[in-house]
């Protein structure tokens, strides 16, 4: 029994080694390695070479210290249980605030440049009154009747103001409301709707000409027409109004307008007084001095750590009715942008009227937008890529770059610049004295610019960063009827005036802006496909459907790239060698399955399998007795020779 034990162990340590049976701890990682699924270990056994066995062991050892260090990560944060609370007063900055009187100029210092048109413009409402009321078919006639009388077309060069009296297809009746004068014009000269509006009825209304070249007589004119009589007056008193201050020096047009005292009656920041040190100038064309705060163009920006509407900044204005130009402005109050500290702020796009006799809350929220540019958005991040020359020297933003597109267009197109907008180097403003055909050149870009027809909104792409202010507003009536005496009577004494001379409530304005609460809203865009993403996704398509691991894929790259490239460059070397020697391999016989016994070939790589070995060919056999067995006999040479039946005898 003890015996047969003892044979069985031997034989089972001849029989491979198989896990667990394995006689050694070295023989068992063996086994492990050859066997297992893990394709690291396995290469670290089957690699050939040190470096390669090298390389894979340290790769592997790698991959295990980064599991072991995710997967203590992962058990850290799962056993986790604290609670961190943070409370944060957070500080905000304050936007910049820019206010302008609607009114751009005072009219005591600016009526000597403006008399004379404002004489004109007086005489034509006059006429106009006159004109309008009511005609019948008597006026109807009379108009007729100066159309066979009067035969000339209107091509005066002071930009006539006209009333549209009888429209035919051959003619048109209108009549010069300076002149009073009464005109017959044909039908190449065009009337077209300024509003961009198709009237049925193209009579009684008003409107002024405008020709492409006021000293040549066979030039192009077009008659602007206005639905209104009030906005076709402020038109045409505005073109004049351009012509005369493009041509008055900078320094006289600062002097013309309001100083910051004039304008800010008192200020408070956060519950601090604040005067006219802290704001900033800034000359508009169209709106005169204005006044910035909070500018940062000393490197300091206020920042404010309360909201609400007892905090941020509270002003008085004073806007002296007495100064009012009575037709170049209709309306009364102050313009007021806000806006970040390196924009440049737009007052005649994005300005907002502040209503006098009230007080004016203006509750802000700022949203900080981020988006992602090209390829996702076709935006731009700092301008440069634009094609377009800023003129206003600030950030990059739309506004900016079409205002800068159409100065550039009109310059190119016209020859000079408009008032209302930076030069470009080199340029002059138009003026009609220099530049007759301007105003034509004008409006015709500015219809084209309306109607997109121009490069710019093509062009000009919006700012992959900016910051929006979203704005709440509340008016409330001040002062109230109680307090209305007092209160002005200590801001006139507050203001130096003295006598009889007190201010009216129709005058100020009351203005408080501040952050509604501290929290900034931030709206980022981030890219739903990374690089990231598209390795995870890779990762998680390869593991579910091939269980394929990093190492696998390095694995798969070393087998079948540079294996794989090594054996075809050793093969070639072979070819190339036997071809430089002239040597010509035989072809081996092909294989033919067709019946048994048929030769087949094997390579000396390949081992045999059963199947093959079934078709191997079948040894030739002679046809010849096998020998005795005294030819097997081995003779001696020092003994006797004795027969063979004699040895088996014996």
């Amino acid at each position: 029994m003890e015996s047969g034990r003892k044979q069985l162990k031997k034989i089972k340590e001849k029989l491979p080694v198989t896990g667990p049976q394995a006689a050694s701890v070295p023989e068992l990682l063996q086994w492990y390695c050859y066997h297992t699924n893990t394709h690291g270990c396995r290469r670290i056994v089957v690699s050939k070479g040190r470096l390669r066995r090298a390389a894979w062991m340290i790769l592997t050892l790698s991959a295990v210290g980064i599991i072991v260090w995710q997967c203590a990560l992962l058990i850290i944060s799962y056993y986790t249980a604290s609670v961190t609370i943070t409370v944060q007063f957070q500080e905000i900055t304050f936007p910049a605030v820019t206010m302008c009187n609607v009114n751009p100029y005072r009219n005591s210092v600016t009526r000597h440049l403006f008399e004379k048109l404002d004489q004109e413009t007086l005489m034509a409402i006059n006429e106009l009154y006159r004109l309008t009321d009511n005609p019948n078919n008597s006026h109807v006639k009379a108009l007729h009747q100066i159309a066979i009388n009067n035969q000339d077309n209107i091509l005066s060069p002071n930009i006539p103001l006209l009333w549209i009296g009888l429209v035919t297809q051959e003619y048109s009746i209108v009549s010069d409301l300076i002149t009073k004068k009464w005109h017959r014009i044909d039908s190449t000269v065009k009337i077209q709707s300024f509003e961009s509006i198709n009237m049925q009825d193209r009579t009684n209304l008003v409107g002024f000409q405008l020709c492409e070249n006021d000293n040549n007589e066979n030039s192009t004119c077009i008659i602007y027409t206005f639905n209104s009589g009030i906005t076709a007056i402020q038109e045409w008193y505005r073109l004049h109004y351009l012509n005369i201050m493009a041509q008055v020096p900078h320094q006289t047009k600062l002097q013309m307008g309001y100083s910051a005292d004039d304008l800010i009656f008192s200020c408070l920041f956060d519950g601090l007084p604040c005067d006219s040190r802290n704001f900033s100038l800034m000359h508009h064309p169209l709106h005169g001095n204005c006044f910035t705060f909070n500018g940062g163009e000393n490197g300091s920006i206020l920042r404010t750590i309360i909201g609400g509407s007892e905090n941020g900044l509270k002003m008085i204005l004073h806007l002296d009715e007495n100064e009012y130009n009575p037709y170049l402005v209709t309306s009364m109050g102050a313009k007021i942008v806000i806006h970040d500290q390196n924009e440049q702020p737009f007052v005649e796009d994005m300005g907002i009227e502040v209503q006098t006799a009230t007080e004016t809350a203006m509750g802000l929220e700022m949203t900080v937008l981020k988006r992602l540019s090209s390829p996702y958005n076709n935006c731009t991040v700092d301008g440069a890529d634009v094609p377009v020359i800023n003129l206003y020297n600030k950030t990059y933003s739309l506004q900016m770059c079409l205002h800068s597109c159409f100065q550039m267009e009109m310059v190119r197109s016209c020859g000079c610049g408009h008032y209302e907008k930076p030069l470009p180097v080199d340029a002059k403003y138009c003026d009609q004295k220099k530049y007759p055909g301007w105003t034509f050149c004008y409006y015709r870009l500015r219809s084209q610019f309306i109607q997109e027809q121009l490069v710019c909104q093509k062009t000009c792409r919006p700012a992959c960063h900016s910051k929006e202010w979203t704005m709440t507003m509340s008016i409330a009536q001040w002062p109230s009827s109680a307090s209305e005496e007092w209160t002005l009577r200590l801001l006139s004494w507050e203001k130096g005036l003295h006598g009889n001379r007190t201010l009216k409530k129709n005058e100020l304005a009351n203005l408080g802006i501040f952050y509604k609460d501290l929290n900034q809203r931030n709206i980022s865009e981030i890219a739903a496909n990374n690089i990231v993403t598209l390795l995870s996704n890779f990762g998680g398509q390869l593991g579910l459907w091939l269980s394929c691991s990093v190492v696998c894929i390095i694995e798969f790259v070393e087998v079948f790239f540079i294996d794989m490239f090594m054996i075809i460059v050793r093969k070639v070397m072979q070819s190339v060698h036997k071809w430089w020697q002239n040597e010509q391999e035989e072809v081996p016989p092909t294989v033919s399955n067709t019946t048994h016994g048929s030769p087949v070939y094997i390579s000396d790589e390949d081992p045999p399998t059963f199947n093959t070995a079934l078709q191997l060919p079948r040894a030739h056999v002679q046809d010849t007795l096998p020998p005795t067995y005294e030819t097997l006999h081995i003779q001696s040479s020092f003994g006797p020779e004795t027969s063979t039946m004699e040895s088996c005898k014996h």
